[in-house]
């Protein structure tokens, strides 16, 4: 039997999660996929785990389009168009959050990694507090992502199926809890992300300061 091609089962086991989510892909299913027996597999990839940080890779190479800064950008501007970009690269899959939680930068990325830091390097920022920046900034797309993803009810509805006979929120609370939901999922994010890019904004005004 020749060698399974590697970029062959990584594009297996993406269409895969697509249709059963990160919980119901399992190596089994994906060597039935594939029409191989399921020790194939561990030519390229020794557990479930090294085949989620294949996939995490996988996304952002194939659908992260603003990784790198373009020559004269502002390092607010980058940031925001980074993690727009990064965002969108979760949501394209189903449980993309959820594979890409806990992972970290491949050697293939490391130059980009580098690239970033040395970026907000030339804004002013220390390399520790760059890579701080682009670690909070990080975090908080992929637990915006993995909460976009849960596609949980709204709050009220949670609150009315675990607690029946629990009292509604006040009309004052109901109208800002349907304000909210109004704006959209993409403008609560945009709206937190602001804040935070302001916020390292000040930090970077206060250090410079000292």
């Amino acid at each position: 039997m020749a060698k399974l091609d590697r970029e062959a089962v990584v594009g297996t086991a993406l269409e895969l999660l697509n249709e059963v989510g990160v919980d119901g892909l399992t190596t089994r299913k994906l060597a039935d996929r594939l029409g191989v027996q399921q020790p194939a597999l561990y030519w390229h990839f020794r557990n479930k785990r090294a085949l989620l940080d294949a996939l995490a890779e996988a996304m952002l190479a194939q659908t992260h389009r603003r990784s790198l800064p373009v020559q004269g950008e502002d390092w607010r501007a980058f940031l925001k168009a980074n993690a727009l970009s990064f965002r969108k690269a979760l949501l394209a899959y189903r449980d993309g959050a959820r594979i890409h939680a806990g992972t970290r930068p491949a050697p293939s990325q490391f130059s980009v990694a580098e690239a970033q830091i040395r970026f907000l390097c030339d804004a002013g920022f220390s390399p520790k507090d760059a890579l701080r920046a682009l670690v909070a900034i990080s975090h908080y797309v992929v637990g915006s992502a993995l909460e976009h993803q849960a596609s949980e009810p709204d709050l009220t509805e949670r609150q009315d199926a675990a607690m029946p006979h629990a009292s509604t929120p006040s009309a004052f609370l109901q109208d800002v809890f349907d304000a909210l939901k109004g704006d959209g999922l993409d403008a609560a994010f945009d709206y937190g992300l602001d804040c935070l890019i302001a916020g390292l904004e000040q930090k970077l005004l206060t250090a410079q300061r000292l």
